[in-house]
This record gives C-alpha cells, sequence and structure tokens, in this order.
C-alpha cells in the first residue's frame, strides 16, 4: 500500500511558476513509476508528466511540454513537479499517483494504482 500527500498548491497569477510536491510513504514508492494528473472543473483528468522510478525518463503532457519539469528525490520519497509560465486554463486539481510498473512512461491515469487526494492550483488572469 502507498500513501501519497501533494502540497504546493494555491493562488497564483498568469505567467507565475508553481512547485508542487508529492511525499509518498510505504517501501515501494521509490520503486515505482510517478505520475502527475490534473483535473479541471467538468473535465477529464488528463496527464501532466510521468516519471520511471530511477528518475532517467520522464515524458510530459502536451500542454505542459516546455513548460513542466517533473523530478524525484528518492532521500525524500518525494517527486516534484515545476511549472513555469502558468495560464488560466491550468487552474486545476492536480494529482499525483503511483504504479508499481516502474520502468514505463505512459502516462493513462487508468495505469495508476495509487493516488493522492490533490491540491488545487488556480491561476488569476
Amino acid at each position: 500500500q502507498v500513501q501519497l500527500v501533494e502540497s504546493g498548491g494555491g493562488l497564483v497569477q498568469a505567467g507565475d511558476s508553481l512547485s508542487l510536491s508529492c511525499v509518498g510513504s510505504g517501501r515501494s514508492f521509490n520503486y515505482s513509476g510517478v505520475g502527475w494528473f490534473r483535473q479541471a472543473p467538468g473535465k477529464e483528468r488528463e496527464c501532466v508528466a510521468v516519471i520511471d522510478w530511477d528518475g532517467f525518463s520522464a515524458v510530459y503532457g502536451d500542454h505542459a511540454a516546455g513548460r513542466a519539469t517533473i523530478s524525484r528525490d528518492h532521500a525524500k520519497n518525494s517527486v516534484y513537479l515545476q511549472m513555469n509560465s502558468l495560464k488560466p486554463e491550468d487552474t486545476a486539481v492536480y494529482y499525483c499517483a503511483v504504479r508499481e510498473d516502474r520502468y514505463s512512461v505512459t502516462c493513462f491515469a487508468n495505469e495508476f494504482e495509487y493516488w493522492g487526494q490533490g491540491t488545487l492550483v488556480t491561476v488569476s488572469s
């Protein structure tokens, strides 16, 4: 069982940057693939970024490419998402998720077994 706690959300202005954190509990967290997803009101959950277990491979959603960086720190049982040049359309609840497949960097929500509660990011224009 893996438990995930996201933090770092809040209200920011368009053009600002934001860093989200996901802390995982359980020995398997550092050996699992981790993804960040987001869900805006009335929209489906979509991939922001995914990273493999050792941090060597990462993939980004089309909307995030060039503006986001995902990274992880095994010593801190954490995965981070740095978002730059935020836009109002980035407003959503951002979720951290874990899957047992440690090598894959495909990014579909149904591939992830464990989810955090989410952190709200609101970008004002």
